[in-house]
């Protein structure tokens, strides 16, 4: 079993910057390919950016692509998203997820097998 915990989520003003963070519990062991969705007050969940394990690829959705970054530290499994210029339409809450395929989180609005209880964003304008 894998626990995530997301953390840094907060108000911010549009145009400002927070940095989501996500440790793993459990089966820390097992390298994990990783990702971070978000889901908007009567949306659909929508994919926001992944990570392989050896964090050499990394993808965006086209509506974050240039402001967010996600990055990771293999030591322990945690990955961060540093997000830039926030905007309203950012506001969500965003979840950490976890799987061993990494095609499973990016092509899929199903996105990994584990998942942490979210964090919330929220960006006035």
């Amino acid at each position: 079993q894998v626990q995530l915990v997301e953390s840094g989520g907060g108000l911010v003003q549009a145009g400002g910057s927070l940095k989501l963070s996500c440790a793993p519990s459990g089966r820390t062991s097992t390298s994990w390919d990783m990702g971070w969705f978000r889901q908007a007050p009567g949306k659909e969940r929508e994919f926001v950016a992944a990570i392989t394990r050896g964090g050499y690829r990394t993808d965006y959705s086209d509506s974050v692509k240039g402001r967010f970054t996600i990055s990771r530290i293999n030591t322990n499994n945690t990955i961060y998203l540093q997000m830039e210029r926030l905007q309203a339409e950012d506001t969500g809450v965003y979840f950490c997820t976890a799987d061993l395929d990494y095609m499973t989180i990016v092509s899929s609005t199903e996105g990994g097998y584990y998942w942490g209880r979210g964090t919330q964003v929220t960006v006035s304008s």
